[in-house]
């Protein structure tokens, strides 16, 4: 005896609504991965600077867009390997 599989079709019927499309992981990764970048660009542009000063009365600059974008940069890398990864099946 023999039992067969029914396989979905790979291909999406005209049918289907725009609401199936918007609600998949992918889409949803993209979007966080923009709005993290466009927090960079905003930051940077609008943002000040960090200011450090030393002990001995010496200080630097440092935009604040550096930070912004090294934890940005963290995000990126961490929501790409879950929406965008390998699928072990």
């Amino acid at each position: 005896m023999t039992a067969t599989m029914e396989e979905k079709p790979a291909t999406r019927s005209p049918s289907e609504n725009w609401v199936s499309r918007v609600l998949v992981p992918e889409m949803w990764g993209a979007v966080a991965i923009v709005a993290m970048w466009m927090a960079v660009l905003f930051v940077g542009v609008y943002g000040g600077d960090m200011t450090f000063h030393g002990a001995d009365t010496s200080w630097s600059n440092l935009p604040s867009g550096v930070a912004v974008a090294l934890f940005a940069a963290i995000g990126t890398v961490s929501v790409a390997r879950r929406v965008f990864g390998r699928r072990s099946a």
